[in-house]
């Protein structure tokens, strides 16, 4: 089992390299406030982030503030989310978000992680993209499916539960990366490890990935 030091070693070198890259990587969904960035990434779940960006382009036209959702029926957001999957979920989920956001925070999104994860859809890598998006806040990595898969493929972690991975990965990133490190590996498995055809032999990470050694 490969020491706390040399993922560290390891993650540093794959930082440098993603880094040289992609340079300052920003958020692939499409947003103009903060509740639109929120209402984004509750669609994304189980969902590409081209396709929300075609759904939110239409949507935030006709309904884009916590006051606009809350009052809407909830079967004309379903209508509008459909395309997402899940969309009787993320639906519920976007209006009671809207309503609490109304109650508790005057509308506005808050900015603190407990309140985050307090709302109706919200969870920590909801509440972590938000925040670091917004804000350049982190308290925490987030972790979604190519950060579960690339980060387990390089060696960095061995878990697939995401709070653990998301907890050994702060142990082994520095914290000025915390945000941007996801964002390093979110571009590198869109680009290069491509979950079912990975081009491990163009990878630019290749000497530092356990996969990859052995292709």
């Amino acid at each position: 089992m490969e020491g706390i030091l040399r993922k560290k070693e390891r993650a540093l070198k794959v930082i440098e390299v993603l880094q040289n890259k992609f340079g300052h990587p920003k958020c692939a969904l499409n947003y103009t406030t903060p509740f639109e960035l929120l209402v984004a990434v509750i669609l994304s779940a189980q969902c590409t982030d081209v396709r929300v960006n075609i759904v939110t382009e239409n949507m935030y036209k006709i309904v884009n503030t916590p006051e606009q959702f809350a009052a809407m029926p909830l079967e004309d957001i379903e209508t509008l989310i459909k395309s997402t999957g899940f969309y009787r979920n993320k639906a519920k989920n976007i209006k009671l978000c809207s309503q609490q956001l109304i109650e508790k925070y005057d509308g506005k999104v808050p900015q603190e992680m407990d309140e985050l994860v307090g709302l109706a859809g919200v969870g920590r890598k909801t509440a972590n993209v938000v925040r670091g998006e917004i804000w350049r806040l982190a308290d925490g990595i987030t972790v979604d499916t190519h950060v579960k898969r690339l980060t387990n493929l390089i060696g960095l972690v061995n878990e697939q539960d995401v709070i653990k991975i998301e907890k050994e990965l702060m142990k082994i990133i520095p914290k000025e990366y915390w945000i941007d490190f996801s964002h390093y590996i979110i571009l590198q498995g869109r680009d290069k490890c491509i979950a079912r055809r990975p081009k491990c032999l163009e990878c630019e990470i290749k000497m530092y990935c356990k996969h990859g050694e052995k292709v």
